[in-house]
């Protein structure tokens, strides 16, 4: 039977690669499962207090049409009326939540994992381009313009959305000349990111009024998920993320350098700028419906490689599951910490995100390993 041991010439046997191939595919196994628990327990916690029991009664009777469990509120000494109350908490309040945290998550971990891949730098995230400069620009136009009012849960994600769109539509442009080098994309996502700060300073200082809804926007929330959006964010995170997973061994080729991929068929500016594409849109999805939260595209990236290793087919859907249950967490913490709040999402993104920021930097000193797995 072959052993998992190297060979004497220092080669691995060849039981070796099928073996930890097999491990690190339990181990993203475990991975999403985790986040699936999370989700599943995520709603059990509000600013409202309901006894858990009763939460996962409520659920399970609207998941069934009012098939199981036809008295959710049986025992609890509560009116029809509250009992009522307490199902729509739980239905169209907390588990709309609930999910958007699991799309928004998973997209921004996607995004993240691809960028990282595509600049071959541990630094980047989906904003390193820019993306969430546009997006914010886009959700201040309606909150300082007042566009349809009537109708802002429309016009506020439609314009975040194509903001971030169109700033990454910009940078493909420069993708696609002359002098799109890795290096010029950089530096051209920095100088757009400061010139849409500018522009949104300048529509802060137009209408002062509105600097508090867009101070609440840069700092991210799910306080406003809803089932519409929610189907939007799942529709663009399965056509999007299922795109980047097909593209998983172009982006393993990419880390071997530009004349290895060429030699191995793969056109390497056609893949950089497509993989540009599907990570700016999953980054503008993310941001048109939670604002700015930071720090998980960074993060997520980082954990699954340390879990599954270097290759993109894993890393990739490992980003996701792990950018859910990142974003997930947060979300409990805040609610556990403060129960009867209902505070930015970005803020606790932030307390683990920075930390995890200066360790990167700290261990950048030395090589880190972001190429492609045996």
């Amino acid at each position: 039977m072959a052993s998992g041991r190297p060979a004497a010439d220092g080669s691995p046997r060849a039981g070796a690669v099928p073996s930890a191939r097999r491990h690190r595919l339990l181990r993203l196994a475990v991975l999403g499962g985790g986040a699936l628990l999370l989700l599943l327990l995520s709603p059990l916690l509000g600013t409202v207090p309901i006894p858990p029991l009763t939460v996962l009664d409520l659920f399970l009777n609207h998941l069934s049409g009012g098939f199981l469990f036809s008295d959710p509120c049986a025992g609890l000494g509560i009116t029809a009326t509250k009992c009522t109350a307490y199902g729509e908490i739980v239905w169209e309040a907390r588990v709309p939540e609930v999910l958007l945290a699991v799309f928004a998550g998973a997209s921004l971990g996607m995004a993240g994992g691809t960028l990282q891949g595509v600049f071959r730098n541990p630094l980047a995230d989906p904003f390193l381009l820019g993306l969430s400069s546009g997006g914010t620009l886009g959700a201040a136009v309606v909150l300082v313009l007042h566009i349809g009012e009537t109708e802002e849960y429309l016009f506020l994600p439609l314009f975040a959305f194509v903001g971030a769109c169109a700033t990454g539509l910009a940078i493909l442009a420069v993708a696609r000349g002359r002098f799109g080098s890795i290096e010029t994309l950089l530096l051209v996502g920095v100088a757009l990111s400061n010139l849409l700060s500018a522009i949104l300073t300048l529509f802060l200082l137009y209408n002062p009024i509105s600097s508090q809804q867009v101070y609440f926007w840069l700092l991210g929330g799910l306080g406003e998920a809803t089932w519409i959006g929610d189907g939007v964010a799942l529709g663009v995170l399965l056509v999007a993320g299922t795109l980047l997973a097909l593209l998983g061994r172009d982006l393993n080729l990419l880390q071997l350098g530009h004349d290895v991929a060429q030699t191995a068929g793969v056109d390497s500016r056609r893949v950089r700028i497509d993989l540009i594409l599907l990570a700016s849109i999953l980054t503008a999805v993310a941001v048109a419906f939670t604002g700015i939260i930071g720090f998980v595209g960074l993060v997520s990236p980082h954990v699954v490689r340390r879990l599954i290793g270097t290759d993109y087919r894993l890393v990739l859907p490992g980003s996701a599951a792990a950018g859910a249950g990142f974003l997930l967490i947060a979300r409990d913490l805040s609610l556990v910490i403060f129960p009867t709040s209902v505070l930015p999402i970005g803020i606790f993104t932030a307390f683990a995100g920075v930390p995890f920021f200066l360790y990167l930097l700290y261990r950048s000193r030395a090589a880190s390993p972001m190429g492609v797995a045996g």
